[in-house]
């Protein structure tokens, strides 16, 4: 990447729910853009944190830890992490454009998933 990135001309760019695009990389991580509404998927990653920064809107991330369960909310500015081995369940009542930060390769639907809805695209991002 040599030029800068405006992120609402980005997210302008596709109109795809859970189907996250690639902005740019930094080292071996992917920095993806996507948009979320309704539900995604109770999912892990086995050996990555996952980062969340809400670009615009609010979202929710369902977390399974120690046999329990909690939720977090992200308005746009927010910024949070969910640890490895950690199940999460993002989702967006209103919609929510995020930045992800990742490392290259890895599944939207992580290393263990439930059963995947037609809605989620299972990729390791598509280019913006």
């Amino acid at each position: 990447m040599t030029t800068p990135i405006d992120l609402a001309q980005a997210f302008a760019s596709f109109t795809q729910t859970w189907s996250p695009r690639l902005a740019a990389q930094v080292n071996d991580y992917d920095i993806r853009l996507a948009k979320f509404a309704g539900e995604h998927v109770w999912h892990v990653h086995n050996d990555t944190d996952e980062l969340f920064l809400v670009i615009d809107g609010d979202m929710h991330i369902e977390l399974r830890e120690d046999g329990t369960e909690r939720t977090v909310a992200l308005r746009q500015g927010s910024l949070f992490v969910v640890p490895r081995g950690t199940y999460h369940k993002p989702s967006s009542h209103d919609g929510a454009h995020v930045l992800l930060v990742e490392p290259t390769g890895t599944l939207s639907v992580g290393d263990d998933h439930d059963e995947v809805p037609a809605h989620v695209d299972i990729t390791t991002g598509h280019a913006l």
